[in-house]
């Protein structure tokens, strides 16, 4: 294995003992998206992914109640939050980082590239110059291969970008949270058209991870029912999508894939929540400056998706 990254994970995945972390998912139903608290039973450490803000787009109302439950749980299990890792600038829902971290704790944290997200979204919102587009509203960044620990718990970063510039997937103890990259294997794999997205790159994104370990558990950000199966799920494995994912799995090429991509991307809707999910979680969860009236208003772009 050439992938210095990718040959520590292994390594660590190889390494970790059978079912830790200790993993607890959380599934928001209106946004199909899974937030997990993955916590260390050795030092009660712990890391929330993927975070949910309640949003009713139609009265421009957020509330906490799926954020609340995510406390509730780690209140409960008498859990320290040290961080809110964000997969990526999500465009199907509001990140609850912000209001995690005031009731928790903890830093927020994305990968780096979430400076292109920022310079491409800053533009379509005309954000002005008082919006940073370095990254700083997070408190931190990770590069492809970074380490840190959660408790004794090991963690790397891998950089898997192609859903967008900026996606991550963290390896935590013998689990990994994928997020967009890929979805149960009788659901595939994500859109690669948002800006910055490349069916390409997604590709060899989603080979890249299926190079870990067979055993490798994978958790999905988020699930969507196919037309057979009755239930939600968001757990897997590495062999399983090898052998299964109706879109990636092994013996797909990389041309097969890139033509069924662009070609399904081609028929699919914009998200319902794109335009207020990103402004928002460009900024790590932190809705737009008020303006002089105290109000925080989102932006709708008109004819520009």
């Amino acid at each position: 294995m050439t992938d210095p990254a990718l040959a520590h994970a292994a390594t660590q995945i190889t390494a970790a003992q059978a079912g830790v972390p200790v993993i607890a998912a959380f599934f928001d139903e209106p946004t199909f998206t899974v937030t997990y608290v993955v916590h260390d039973p050795a030092t009660l450490r712990a890391a929330v992914i993927d975070s949910v803000l309640t949003f009713d787009s139609a009265s421009g109302r957020t509330s906490h109640e799926a954020a609340d439950r995510v406390i509730a749980h780690v209140q409960e299990a008498g859990l320290h939050v040290d961080w809110h890792l964000e997969t990526h600038a999500h465009a199907d829902h509001l990140s609850a980082a912000p209001y995690l971290q005031q009731k928790l704790g903890g830093k927020i944290a994305i990968g780096a590239h979430i400076c292109t997200v920022q310079e491409t979204f800053g533009k379509l919102f005309n954000a002005g110059s008082d919006f940073q587009r370095d990254g700083s509203d997070f408190d931190q960044l990770w590069k492809d291969g970074d380490t840190f620990l959660i408790g004794e718990l090991s963690v790397t970063v891998l950089h898997v970008p192609g859903h967008t510039p900026a996606c991550v997937a963290y390896v935590i103890g013998d689990a990994v949270f994928v997020g967009d990259t890929m979805f149960m294997p009788d659901y595939g794999t994500a859109r690669a058209d948002f800006p910055g997205g490349d069916a390409r790159t997604l590709f060899r994104s989603l080979r890249r991870l299926l190079e870990l370990p067979p055993q490798t558990r994978l958790f999905m950000c988020h699930d969507y029912l196919p037309e057979d199966r009755g239930h939600y799920v968001w757990e897997t494995t590495v062999a399983e999508q090898r052998r299964a994912n109706i879109h990636a799995h092994d013996g797909i090429t990389e041309d097969e894939f890139v033509a069924m991509r662009e070609s399904r991307d081609r028929t699919l809707p914009v998200p319902r929540l794109i335009l207020p999910s990103v402004q928002v979680n460009m900024r790590a969860g932190h809705l737009p400056p008020p303006e002089g009236n105290g109000v925080s208003y989102l932006k709708l772009p008109v004819n520009q998706l």
